[in-house]
């Protein structure tokens, strides 16, 4: 799988673009493969205050349910409701469906994120492969 280069990631699996002062957030193809088919999203509401590396909501698979956490501090300024009714399109596009959209606290913040190859190296060695 190719990561796209424009986002950052997180070893926790999450993805952040960013466009000014505004990251939107998804998980990886990674994550979305190894959660299996994902049968809901529990995300924030708009206004939520989110601190990098703390979780701001969760995703269910008919395997597990696994946190989501903010790659960055900043203020929910929207949220992916599509997924409230279709969950599925994370496992069918992970990295075009996002989850929320993060007004940045700290753009230094995203310094400490992983690039592309960076996050690619990271899953192979988590792998094995």
């Amino acid at each position: 799988m190719a990561y796209p280069e424009k986002y950052k990631y997180t070893r926790e699996h999450e993805w952040i673009e960013v466009a000014g002062s505004v990251g939107t957030v998804g998980i990886t193809d990674y994550a979305q493969n190894s959660l299996g088919d994902i049968v809901f999203v529990d995300a924030p509401k708009v206004g939520t205050k989110v601190e990098k590396g703390s979780a701001f909501g969760s995703v269910e698979s008919v395997k597990a349910v696994s946190d989501l956490y903010s790659p960055v501090t900043g203020t929910v300024t929207g949220v992916n409701e599509e997924l409230a009714t279709s969950p599925e399109k994370i496992n069918t596009d992970a990295h075009s469906s996002w989850i929320i959209k993060v007004e940045l606290s700290d753009p230094s913040e995203l310094d400490a994120l992983l690039s592309a190859e960076e996050y690619e190296k990271f899953t192979a060695e988590e792998t094995g492969k």
